[in-house]
C-alpha cells in the first residue's frame, strides 16, 4: 500500500462552493446564528479557501434554519369545523367557511408571534375569529362580500401580544371578530384556577 492512498488529495473548491458557504454565512447572520463580526472573520477564510476541508468548519456549527411552516388550513364543510383550546399557532392560516363554518378561538394559546395572517374566505358558513383582549386586529384588506366583516375588537394592544391581520372575502357567512364573550370570560377564569 503506497503513502498516496492512506492520505487522500484534500478536494479543490470551486467558486460555486465558495459562494455557497458565503451564502449560508450571511443567512446565518440574518437569522442571528452568528454575529458581524464572526461573520466578517468566517467570510476571509470561505473566499481564501482552496480546498472543500478548508471550507467544511465554517459551516459546520450552524444548525440549518428552520423552514416556514406550513400554513394552517381550516375547512368549514358541510358540518363546521372549531380550532380551540391549547394548539400552537402558526404564522399563517387559512380559513374557508363552507356552509358550516369555522371558529378559530385564540382564548387558550401562548402566542409569541408578533404577526399571524389570516386569510379568510366566509362562503355561506362564515368565519368566526375569538382573540384575546390586548390583541390587536388588522381587517382593512378584507372585501365586505355580502354579509360583511364585523370587527368587535377593541383597539388597544398589550406590548409584546400579536397583531392578527387579516385579508381575504367575508362572503355570505360574514367574518366576525371579536374578544371573549362573557360566559367564555368564566369559563376560562375557571379552567385557569
Amino acid at each position: 500500500m503506497s503513502a498516496e492512498s492512506s492520505h487522500p488529495v484534500p478536494l479543490r473548491a470551486s467558486d460555486a462552493d465558495r459562494e455557497a458557504v458565503v451564502a449560508e454565512l450571511q443567512d446565518a447572520a440574518a437569522d442571528g446564528r452568528i454575529d458581524l463580526d464572526e461573520l466578517g472573520a468566517r467570510l476571509e477564510v470561505a473566499l481564501a479557501a482552496r480546498t472543500l476541508v478548508e471550507l467544511a468548519p465554517l459551516t459546520a456549527d450552524l444548525v440549518p434554519a428552520m423552514p416556514p411552516a406550513q400554513p394552517l388550513l381550516l375547512k368549514g364543510g358541510m358540518a363546521g369545523v372549531v380550532r380551540g383550546g391549547a394548539w400552537r399557532v402558526p404564522e399563517q392560516i387559512r380559513a374557508y367557511g363552507g356552509m358550516g363554518g369555522v371558529k378559530i378561538d385564540f382564548t387558550r394559546v401562548e402566542c409569541r408571534l408578533r404577526v399571524v395572517e389570516i386569510e379568510v374566505d366566509g362562503q355561506a358558513g362564515g368565519v368566526e375569529i375569538v382573540v384575546p383582549d390586548g390583541w390587536a386586529v388588522e381587517s382593512q384588506q378584507v372585501d365586505p362580500g355580502l354579509a360583511g366583516l364585523r370587527d368587535r375588537t377593541t383597539p388597544e394592544k398589550l406590548p409584546g401580544s400579536p397583531l392578527v391581520r387579516l385579508a381575504g372575502t367575508c362572503g355570505m357567512g360574514g367574518v366576525t371578530v371579536r374578544h371573549p364573550k362573557r360566559g367564555e370570560r368564566r369559563k376560562l377564569l375557571r379552567e385557569s384556577r
